[in-house]
């Protein structure tokens, strides 16, 4: 990907960072807070902005309270395949899902609401975890001629990783902010989004590249 100076075509896409990603949350992502500094002063090098906010009913499918017996972290089978059961998060409406109050992006155009819907999660700002569900971002983006994706954001092996795949696929151009990320790491999963990474050529820059 040549030329890292933000253009037109550029959107700096900022994936779930709210309050129960964060130090004291119901799902905090290791140092996760230490993100919102850094997208703040990206944020200000793009004119085009978009956050994703992860938005579940109190009874959602991933969350460990719906399934009598199970706890936190194991994996079931869903209809669309294999789901990492999740403490309760991100419940619409709650403190926990709002964004941290350091998040101060006053320009951003779009907010994308993600697994809303009680039977499936959505990890990826593009689609649901059924890989066939749009969100509508894609069409947004074509829509206002946005081009090449810089993605910022928690968790890097979650939520960020499946966004950056799904937007190659969707034929975008697509960076990782790799400082404006942290991750959660699950038997291996910060090297396997590495590896994934590598694979598509997603490359991983730093807040410093984007000069």
């Amino acid at each position: 990907m040549s030329g890292m100076t933000p253009g037109e075509s550029d959107v700096l896409l900022v994936i779930d960072v709210q309050n129960d990603f964060c130090p004291g949350g119901a799902l905090a992502v290791p140092r996760g807070d230490e993100v919102v500094p850094i997208i703040n002063r990206l944020a200000r090098r793009f004119a085009n902005v978009v956050l994703t906010q992860d938005w579940h009913p109190a009874d959602h499918f991933s969350f460990a309270s719906a399934h009598p017996g199970r706890k936190p972290f194991e994996t079931v089978t869903a209809a669309y395949g294999p789901q990492v059961l999740w403490p309760d998060h991100c419940v619409r409406g709650t403190p926990g899902s709002d964004f941290h109050p350091s998040l101060t992006i006053p320009h951003a155009a779009l907010v994308v609401r993600k697994g809303f819907r009680r039977l499936i999660d959505s990890y990826s700002a593009f689609y649901e975890n059924d890989r066939k569900t749009p969100t509508g971002l894609g069409g947004y983006l074509r829509e206002r001629n946005l081009t090449r994706i810089f993605l910022a954001g928690l968790a890097l092996d979650f939520c960020v990783r499946y966004s950056a795949e799904d937007a190659v696929r969707a034929g975008f151009a697509v960076a990782v902010i790799e400082d404006a990320c942290r991750g959660i790491d699950m038997e291996g999963s910060v090297a396997a989004t590495r590896r994934s990474f590598e694979s598509l050529n997603i490359p991983c820059v730093l807040e410093k590249d984007l000069s």
